[in-house]
């Protein structure tokens, strides 16, 4: 009798033992959480455009419209603040050479996440609990993935884009939909 019923809870206890790898698997993929123990850091400089060596032109350009600066002019900068975890540092609209712009992040540091990206956003940034999800809410664009949680980095805004319809930028957890912080864009 005792190898009868030693037959029927082996079955039972290898289906929970199954059940309970794919569970810890998939919490693995979800949550990734080695990465709050990996800082990657990037340091990229301000680009520099073809035209960045060119003296500028006097006077408007032949189209009528006066001529892109010759060096990079900031635009608009704001500090980042806590939203869902520490971060800090500093973003600045920039515009190129070549008329192009870049958001450019300085000195960021904060933590590591699944699947972070760079949002340029319309929305507020309002301080604690209350501004963690509403970056996505409004008009957005997402810039292209953190490229490192520390250092400094540039993120192109399309050329199609009018960057002056944004106020804010935020490192923002897609998976989770949540901003790991955000700094208000004040115009220059």
């Amino acid at each position: 009798m005792g190898r009868g019923r030693r037959a029927r809870i082996r079955p039972w206890m290898g289906g929970v033992l199954v059940a309970a790898v794919a569970v810890a698997g998939f919490g693995l993929y979800w949550f990734q959480p080695w990465k709050l123990w990996q800082d990657e850091t990037v340091q990229e400089a301000l680009p520099v455009t073809a035209d960045a060596g060119r003296a500028p032109a006097a006077g408007p350009s032949p189209t009528g419209s006066a001529a892109p600066p010759a060096a990079p002019v900031t635009l608009a900068s704001g500090e980042l603040i806590d939203h869902e975890h520490a971060t800090s540092g500093t973003v600045r609209l920039v515009r190129l050479a070549d008329g192009s712009h870049v958001v450019r992040v300085e000195d960021l540091d904060t933590s590591n996440g699944p699947d972070l990206r760079v949002l340029l956003s319309d929305a507020p940034v309002l301080e604690g609990r209350a501004g963690w999800h509403v970056f996505d809410d409004g008009e957005h664009i997402g810039l292209g993935s953190l490229k490192g949680n520390k250092g400094s980095q540039n993120y192109a805004v399309p050329a199609d884009i009018d960057p002056a319809r944004y106020s804010s930028v935020s490192i923002w957890c897609d998976r989770f939909d949540v901003s790991f912080g955000a700094a208000e864009l004040t115009r220059a």
